[in-house]
């Protein structure tokens, strides 16, 4: 159902519907020399190197409040923050059972009423940077959020 594609030096995650549901941003550990960090991470990618894991960055929230044509009215308004308040209550009890202590919350780069969550995944064992090989990692993750309404 999901599936990859490397852009650079990450990967696009794409739903069923061939739509962009998030990015997997590959840990390529420390590398040296930094000045030749592009070369090697490229090389890395090309032999398959193993990693033990990434970050996973996917929408979290989408306030439909932040449009410069919008006209509403009170009740609206108060309906869309509610509806905020219960996606933000299903991710901190995401975060919470996954015991996610660190993640980073940024205002969307595509979408200004966007804000996105970026969390650190760990494979269960070291992986190839093989688009197929991550999907098998990462698909669970992908389909709980999926299941929690969260994607």
């Amino acid at each position: 159902m999901w599936k990859l594609d490397l852009d650079e030096n990450y990967f696009r995650i794409f739903d069923s519907n061939k739509l962009v549901a998030g990015y997997f941003d590959p840990d390529f550990g420390d590398v040296f020399p930094k000045e030749n960090a592009e070369e090697i991470i490229s090389q890395m990618i090309k032999n398959h190197d193993k990693i033990l894991g990434g970050f996973i960055m996917v929408p979290m929230v989408k306030f439909g409040l932040f449009d410069t044509d919008l006209e509403t009215n009170v009740t609206l308004v108060e309906n869309q923050v509610n509806s905020v308040l219960e996606r933000l209550k299903k991710w901190k009890d995401f975060l919470r059972m996954r015991d996610i202590q660190t993640h980073y919350v940024r205002i969307s780069h595509t979408d200004q009423d966007m804000l996105t969550i970026t969390f650190p995944f760990k494979f269960s064992q070291p992986t190839p940077l093989d688009k197929k090989e991550i999907i098998k990692e990462i698909t669970p993750t992908l389909d709980e959020l999926q299941k929690s309404n969260l994607l």
